[in-house]
């Protein structure tokens, strides 16, 4: 239901700035906005009397005081963000002006925006679809320039252009196979069948296509998380420094300087890694390191891969060894640290196989091997080259589970269809696979699924 009242809310984050940004969207946007604002000067008006897409100076006025002075841009629809009429005004940076001018407009019949609802209209006013809409969120988040890329191909639509030719065909099919079974007397001939069969398979193709992107998509959207382990005093906190390019860690030559986990996003390559710099893995010698251990070994369970670092000026001890074997398991690289002294340590072949992808040297203290580490933790989690087609259909979690169940649908009705079934059996299983296909873009959608997309928005957006 695409709904009839006038939202507010303020558009920009929360805190002291130079600008605050207000949003108003609705039908009685104009007149909320004309009871608000003061025109000042000879050229300016009020909002209702302003063409489209202009810019008026004036003050913000409640019960006959002036809240600030504020530059008001007036958005006709239907060339707004929304689609509906539409009001944004630039005041003052700061909690106090914002939170005033916001109240002034809720005071004068504007409802306060649920999170996302801005882009939520958006949707539902058939600007954009709920791909697009998602790509939104994307945006605001991207923490790359991979990221940002990926997030604006998918909001021009490179993504939603595909689904929709998959969904047509998957229609077209479905209108082929239904017009057959509302007239039984006329079979579907072999070459029909092969033409139906033919585009099927295409389209279970091009669904493994896509879902072969979904590990990127959700790597360019939330990162990748990587433990950095090895005994105390390896250098753990100086690789972590290193790679994030500046002092984030305490760096100490006494052993156990790190008792908590640290975790910190780097820019890797175009990749957002978030590394997490783990406490020294030893037998606690009081409480506050013992938690420091049990939260690292909660960090290296949901850690992606390893960096395992070695002290290469010291011979490999028992609790390297055993370090090396307990995390066999992992993806991981060791890392031999401190190469700018002399060189004592020697891994044993054995801890030289998979999962263990690179073996580097690296000085902390030079910076020796930092960027051939960077290189090979970015081939560890995406292999080759990260390519602008790949980015146009970086597809997100919820796509991969409409895609798994359109897929499976397509596949049972490939199946029944090769099988002469019942064709009310291949009808049924079409009809499936493209209301999941539909669900991508929100052709297909209920209330529940807008509310679970659009409530991870911040309000405003």
């Amino acid at each position: 239901m695409i709904p009839d009242d006038t939202i507010a809310a303020i558009a920009t984050p929360l805190g002291e700035g130079g600008l605050a940004v207000l949003r108003l969207s609705g039908a009685n946007a104009f007149a909320i906005a004309d009871k608000c604002f003061q025109p000042v000067g000879k050229s300016s008006l009020l909002p209702s009397a302003a063409p489209t897409h202009t810019i008026q100076f004036g003050k913000i006025v409640r019960d006959g005081k002036v809240i600030d002075e504020v530059l008001l841009a007036v958005l006709r629809a239907p060339r707004t963000f929304t689609r509906e009429d539409s009001v944004e005004i630039s005041c003052h940076g700061g909690l106090l002006p914002a939170k005033l001018v916001l109240d002034t407009l809720l005071t004068h019949g504007a409802r306060l925006a649920e999170p996302g609802e801005f882009t939520k209209r958006a949707f539902l006013n058939g600007r954009i679809d709920l791909a697009q809409a998602e790509a939104v969120a994307d945006l605001i988040h991207s923490r790359t320039e991979l990221a940002l890329a990926a997030a604006n191909e998918q909001l021009a639509g490179k993504l939603s252009q595909r689904i929709n030719r998959l969904r047509d065909d998957l229609m077209l099919t479905l209108a082929h196979v239904e017009a057959h079974i509302d007239f039984p007397d006329e079979d579907i001939s072999p070459d029909t069948k092969d033409q139906l069969l033919q585009r099927l398979e295409t389209g279970i193709a091009f669904m493994d296509e896509l879902l072969r992107t979904a590990n990127e998509g959700q790597l360019l959207r939330r990162g990748i998380r990587a433990a950095i382990i090895g005994r105390p005093n390896a250098g753990k906190s100086s690789l972590l420094n290193q790679l994030l390019g500046r002092d984030r860690a305490i760096v100490s030559p006494i052993a156990g300087t790190t008792r908590d986990t640290i975790e910190e996003m780097a820019n890797l390559r175009g990749l957002p890694v978030i590394f997490i710099d783990t406490a020294g893995l030893r037998e606690a010698r009081d409480e506050i390191e013992l938690e420091g251990i049990r939260r690292s070994r909660t960090s290296l369970a949901s850690a992606e891969f390893i960096l395992h670092v070695l002290d290469a000026s010291e011979p490999l001890t028992s609790a390297d060894e055993n370090y090396l074997t307990e995390f066999a398991d992992k993806k991981r690289i060791l890392v031999r640290n401190k190469t700018d002294l002399p060189v004592k340590l020697e891994l044993p072949a054995a801890f030289n196989l998979q999962p263990s992808t690179f073996n580097l040297d690296v000085s902390c203290v030079s910076g020796q091997g930092i960027e051939a580490l960077k290189d090979a933790i970015k081939n560890l989690i995406w292999a080759g080259e990260i390519k602008a087609e790949m980015l146009q259909v970086a597809i997100n979690s919820r796509h991969q589970d409409a895609l798994n169940r359109a897929r499976a649908s397509a596949r049972l009705a490939t199946d029944a269809l090769r099988a002469d079934a019942t064709l009310e059996l291949v009808a049924m299983d079409l009809r499936i696979a493209a209301n999941a296909v539909g669900e991508i873009v929100g052709k297909t959608t209920t209330e529940d699924l807008l509310d679970s997309i659009f409530s991870a928005f911040c309000i405003g957006k």
